[in-house]
């Protein structure tokens, strides 16, 4: 037999240990399972070792998670055929005319992208390349155009098909289409709330965002023209979501159908070649390995904490709090912001997410006005979504900051990066707040479609 630790020296051990490695620069998905091998054995004999198989095979074996790859290939193969760029191009010149106009086209092309792509990297670091630039040479005022690709790229977490709802389903066992369904208004109110602060803050001061000279804007004609360009792309967009909410067939049939059509969106477009297939397969291979290897090692790392009794300690911290069902709550969104200061969402999905679900269905619906306890497991996952997005303009270690520092020109120092995110990062939060109070913001497109 192993050592015997209690679970409050266990707690501060295993997660101390985690936090000391991933400092070091150590990968995640490594960090947690190496840890969690090295604990299993000092805590167990040989014989708990048998965790780890147990663990990772229902995940190989889940249905559910074959949407990845074919969502990450389906955004890969419209990347590399240069959607993205004839989709900023159309919005630009249908809006560059307004003032504040290419901050909200920025937006408005990463909801659509969203939409595409569940992978957040790849749209800050697109929308970053193609539309920085542009802004910054019509004199946009560098924080509102630095701010508006960030916000813009983190909607990519919320607005289906987003990869971390799929997971997050799947971890705490709940229908993928009811989640993406209930992130639709949550995701299309805060990409709401960031065209809403850029244009009005553009028209109070014309500076920060001045519209494009007469001289470069395009014919009504013109306009209609690009937005026929736009027809394939956005059709198959429509298509894969529409088969996922009218129940037609599930995410994981719709993600094949999404792979499909890429293909030929790509041939429409003249791009379908082997280079750019090769491109995006390996795309895939590397996006969807990574994402499943942390979900291996930290589901054995989560695995043996709740083994030794993590779930209960972690219940009975909380309700020595005495605050509450709504405290209780905001404990867990503050941490979880706080995590989103230093782990990566995938992580931080698989470390809490098996923790905290089982202790807010234990405080009931009625405790936080809901209905039913599908309708609360829905409102929390939502509501992870919200704050996982927090967690990629949170500095210090926001992603979207460093995706953004790696393609902004080397004269805008982090500093305005950092605060190019803050504003954004307020209307984040009134976003979590509005779907904590009025939750019926993220549980009524779901009851309609689904009765």
């Amino acid at each position: 037999m192993g050592l015997e630790i209690g679970i409050e020296w266990l707690t501060l051990i295993m997660f101390g240990s985690l936090l000391a490695l991933l400092m070091a620069g150590l990968p995640l998905a490594f960090v947690t399972g190496g840890l969690a091998c090295v604990f299993l054995f000092i805590l167990g004999d040989e014989r708990a070792l048998n965790i780890v198989p147990s663990r990772i095979f229902p995940l190989m074996t889940n249905y559910q998670l074959s949407a990845i790859p074919l969502f990450i290939f389906m955004a890969a193969m419209l990347e590399r055929a240069g959607i993205i760029n004839d989709m900023f191009d159309v919005i630009y010149k249908v809006l560059g005319g307004v003032k504040g106009g290419l901050a909200a086209a920025t937006i408005i092309a990463s909801t659509v992208l969203a939409a595409m792509v569940g992978v957040i990297g790849a749209a800050v670091v697109t929308m970053g390349i193609i539309a920085l630039p542009a802004m910054l040479e019509r004199k946009y005022d560098p924080k509102i155009a630095m701010g508006s690709i960030m916000a813009g790229g983190t909607l990519g977490i919320l607005i289906p098909p987003s990869i971390l709802a799929i997971i997050y389903a799947v971890v705490a066992e709940q229908s993928v289409g009811e989640l993406f369904i209930g992130a639709v208004i949550p995701g299309l109110m805060l990409s709401g709330f960031y065209i809403a602060y850029v244009v009005i803050r553009s028209y109070i001061n014309p500076q920060l965002g001045p519209p494009i000279p007469p001289a470069e804007r395009v014919s009504t004609g013109e306009k209609i023209r690009l937005l026929g360009n736009m027809a394939a792309p956005i059709a198959l967009i429509v298509i894969v979501l529409g088969v996922i909410f009218s129940g037609v067939a599930t995410p994981v049939e719709a993600a094949g159908i999404g792979t499909f059509g890429a293909f030929i969106v790509a041939a429409i477009h003249r791009k379908l070649d082997w280079a750019t297939i090769r491109e995006a397969c390996i795309t895939t291979l590397k996006a969807s390995a990574m994402v499943i290897w942390i979900m291996f090692g930290a589901t054995i790392f989560v695995g043996l904490y709740v083994l030794e009794g993590g779930q209960q300690f972690v219940q009975e911290a909380l309700a020595a709090t005495g605050l509450g069902p709504w405290g209780i709550l905001i404990i867990m969104q503050i941490l979880l912001v706080a995590l989103g200061m230093f782990l990566d969402w995938v992580g931080i999905l698989l470390l809490c997410v098996p923790i905290f679900v089982p202790i807010i269905k234990a405080l009931g619906a009625a405790s936080f006005g809901l209905d039913s306890p599908d309708d609360l497991v829905l409102w929390f996952g939502v509501l992870y979504l919200v704050n996982m997005q927090m967690s990629f303009l949170s500095p210090p270690f926001g992603y979207a900051l460093f995706y953004l520092r790696g393609v902004a020109p080397p004269e805008i120092p982090m500093t305005d990066i950092f605060k190019a995110a803050l504003p954004f990062l307020f209307l984040q939060i009134v976003g979590l707040v509005t779907c904590m109070l009025f939750p019926h913001v993220i549980t009524w497109l779901p009851r309609l479609v689904y009765g």
